[in-house]
């Protein structure tokens, strides 16, 4: 059986490394907000290239608190509209929703899966304060048209970068520093992964940033003074360690994604199977390898008889789930037909040619 991703075999390569820090964990005695959450935020603000990073307990919290931010700061307040992308994973939707702001479905780009800026222009009204850039998949937004649509509209940028750690624009920035503030997920399946929770803010504004780091805590910078309503979302001390650890690897494992999604792209030929679109640029990590298919329940059947697992991300669009009811009447077509054909199918660093070469035999089959 070919694994849609086998999580065991990812984190066997950094064991020693994992262990030798693991001990030196143990015998410290600090097991919040100290050393290891210090390094990893300056190592991923560093890569990231932003001043700040912040390191939260998930990448829902992430968002969450950088819209609790702008609440604070007055650039935002409860009930103003925000952009969002219809077709995303529902983590988006509910951070905007948590912060009492009101999402507003945007349709999706026909090719990248990612939010259209077209559709974007066409939403903006009297009531729009911020767009939601998601970058899905590991594929950037188109940045450049969604911050000039921003500026000319006085408009809040944040970008979902749960996906999309390490990609890059074509002026050499990378994820999470293409807007105001950027949240991501280090969820232990994502390019850059832990072994448990964790997520990250990175900003390049100050005030953001200040305001994060009391949110994270309880709304405290200093113990048992609480400047503000807070929460309790840390980024864990060894999840931080794991993270460092594994930041070091994240661009070779981002170019081995690339290079395998770019054998699948060359050498799939099946007018059944239509493949992701890729501008052959930095600007997709390949988070996933997303094809659609007309008939997907037979396609995966297909697969999984031949011992090749996959996975949908995602069965159902955010405005069709029980949570969100009061949107359920909309009818977005592009996002729905997407939901109803998409099938990720494995792609990860530690896949051998062998197994990537079975998966083009058995696709070109079908």
């Amino acid at each position: 059986m070919i694994k849609f991703f086998d999580l065991q075999m990812l984190n066997t390569r950094f064991e020693t490394e994992f262990n030798e820090e693991l001990t030196k964990f143990l015998s410290s005695g600090k097991y919040i907000l100290d050393n290891n959450v210090l390094t990893f935020e300056k190592n991923f603000a560093t890569y990231c290239g932003t001043k700040y990073c912040i390191g939260v307990g998930n990448g829902l919290d992430a968002l969450t608190l950088i819209f609790k931010a702008y609440i604070k700061l007055g650039k935002l307040k409860k009930g103003d509209e925000v952009l969002v992308p219809a077709n995303t994973y529902i983590a988006s939707i509910l951070a905007v929703v948590h912060a009492d702001l009101l999402p507003v479905f945007v349709e999706p780009d026909r090719e990248t899966f990612n939010i259209s800026p077209l559709n974007i222009e066409k939403a903006i009204t009297s009531k729009t304060k911020a767009i939601l850039a998601v970058h899905l998949y590991g594929q950037l937004a188109n940045m450049n048209k969604i911050n000039s649509l921003a500026e000319t509209n006085n408009l809040l940028v944040i970008e979902d970068a749960a996906q999309a750690h390490g990609a890059v624009d074509k002026n050499g920035n990378k994820a999470g520093n293409l807007s105001d503030s950027a949240g991501f997920s280090f969820y232990p399946s994502k390019n850059l992964g832990a072994l448990g929770d964790g997520g990250g803010v990175t900003t390049n504004e100050e005030e953001v940033a200040s305001i994060i780091y009391k949110l994270r805590n309880y709304g405290s910078c200093s113990k048992y003074v609480n400047d503000c309503i807070g929460y309790n979302s840390r980024l864990d001390e060894i999840q931080a360690m794991f993270l460092t650890i594994k930041l070091k690897q994240l661009e070779e494992d981002n170019i081995i994604r690339v290079k395998l999604a770019k054998k699948y792209l060359s050498n799939i030929k099946n007018l059944k199977i239509k493949l992701p679109y890729f501008s052959n640029t930095k600007d997709h990590v390949f988070h996933q390898f997303v094809v659609r298919v007309e008939n997907r329940e037979e396609f995966v059947g297909f697969l999984k008889n031949n011992q090749v697992e996959t996975l949908i991300h995602y069965p159902i669009p955010p405005h069709k789930q029980n949570a969100f009811s009061e949107f359920n009447h909309l009818k977005l077509p592009i996002t729905e037909s997407f939901h109803n054909t998409v099938v990720s199918i494995p792609l990860s660093p530690i896949m051998s040619e062998q197994q990537v070469d079975k998966i083009i035999e058995l696709l070109n089959a079908y």
